[in-house]
């Protein structure tokens, strides 16, 4: 299980601790499939220790299932708009993979790494549907899931956001479509660094799931082989039959190391990459919104010029439309105003944001191909060790 404690800086801080430091720490635990044909689903513990005076408790243990997670990733993106909203893992439609144990241990560990970067963010973490969502009744979240306003998005449509938001940004860096832009250098330089990035990464993870099948295929292949070498050790009977035996034996115990090992690879390295490609989807997504709020500046401004324009020939005029026209040319003024508040918040934000991101990739990525690196050392050493081992035996069968 993989329990990730922080505190409101990001940095672990235990619910125990003498310290009076403020911490939010949060486990999700325990799946459990519930249900049956479709409508079973995998439910799971939350478990959440925090001494915010905000919270109910020191300690508060609730039951969610996917789709609870999904509701706090739409409102957090609906409502903290510039910042990069963590990723979740996608929703498998697949029946026999659905419920697999692996499959099920690692959205286990991707909602916990999800929901521990929004407790360990210094603005989302003070958000009210994460209190909600760490706090309430399931029959809470349910009515909240299924009552929605229609501001947000329901659950279902998050993925597509991704895909919409992928499609209209590569339409726009690929010149087929021509929309207002921002002619700033500094962000056509992120944008640029944020689209190469999606690509070395899936390209990475893809080859990483590449070596994962790898490790499980020599495993079993070592497997089969062994149990050949056992058989035919008991056929020989004498001293090979003996030396056949222990390397059918060596085979099939280093079959088991490969099939750990490639499990590993799988939740410590593949897994990590594979979420790091969803949240630069996320940063697409921000993206996006920004490009929309910059849209919306500009056209208001566009607006407010005609507006002004023709508020003056009115004046000019002595038409007695000038008292409705001045109202209009006030309130599109505001709400231009507004807009640029927006933007200029969404920007701001936006490179605090890559800042922070580019620090947690530093810090995650290094500590995965750190793993990666070690695992492998490891497994080549017990291989090299394994087949050493048995070389005098072999020797000793061998012509001289």
């Amino acid at each position: 299980m993989l329990t990730t404690q922080r505190s409101i800086s990001g940095s672990s801080q235990s619910p125990r601790s003498p310290s009076s430091q403020p911490y939010l720490s949060v486990s999700v635990t325990d799946p459990v499939k519930l249900g049956n044909g479709v409508q079973a689903y995998i439910s799971y513990r939350v478990i959440t220790k925090t001494n915010f005076p905000e919270y109910q408790g020191p300690e508060k243990i609730v039951i969610r299932r996917y789709n609870d997670f999904v509701w706090l990733q739409d409102r957090l993106f609906e409502k903290y708009k510039g910042i990069f909203i963590p990723p979740l893992p996608e929703k498998s439609t697949v029946e026999k993979f659905r419920f697999s144990a692996e499959f099920i241990e690692m959205r286990r560990q991707a909602l916990d790494v999800f929901v521990n970067r929004i407790a360990s963010h210094h603005e989302l973490q003070q958000s009210e549907d994460l209190r909600t969502f760490l706090q309430a009744d399931e029959e809470t979240m349910e009515r909240l899931r299924f009552h929605e306003t229609g501001i947000f998005k329901k659950p279902a449509d998050w993925m597509q956001i991704f895909k919409d938001v992928q499609s209209k940004v590569s339409d726009v860096v690929l010149g087929k479509e021509k929309p207002v832009e921002e002619s700033n250098p500094e962000y056509e330089k992120l944008k640029h660094y944020i689209f190469e990035l999606e690509n070395h990464l899936a390209e990475a993870q893809k080859h990483a799931y590449r070596l994962v099948k790898r490790h499980r295929e020599l495993g079993q292949s070592l497997a089969d082989f062994g149990k050949a070498a056992k058989l035919l050790g008991a056929c020989e009977g004498n001293a090979l039959g003996k030396a056949f035996t222990e390397l059918g034996a060596k085979s099939e115990t280093l079959s088991i190391k490969l099939q750990k090992e490639a499990q590993q690879l799988l939740m410590n390295f593949e897994e990590p990459l594979k979420d790091y490609v969803r949240a630069v989807q996320s940063i697409k997504a921000t993206i996006a919104e920004r490009a929309n709020a910059f849209r919306q500046q500009c056209e208001l401004a566009e607006t407010i010029k005609l507006k002004e324009i023709n508020l003056d020939k009115l004046m000019l005029t002595r038409s007695d439309r000038v008292g409705e026209a001045e109202h209009e040319y006030k309130e599109l003024k505001a709400e231009g105003e507004e807009a640029t508040r927006r933007f200029e918040t969404i920007a701001r934000l936006m490179s605090e944001e890559i800042v922070r991101f580019q620090e947690q990739k530093t810090t995650d990525m290094g500590f995965a191909f750190h793993e990666f690196a070690k695992g492998q050392a490891r497994l080549a050493n017990s291989i090299a060790d394994a087949w050493r081992s048995l070389l005098p035996k072999l020797e000793s069968c061998s012509p001289v």
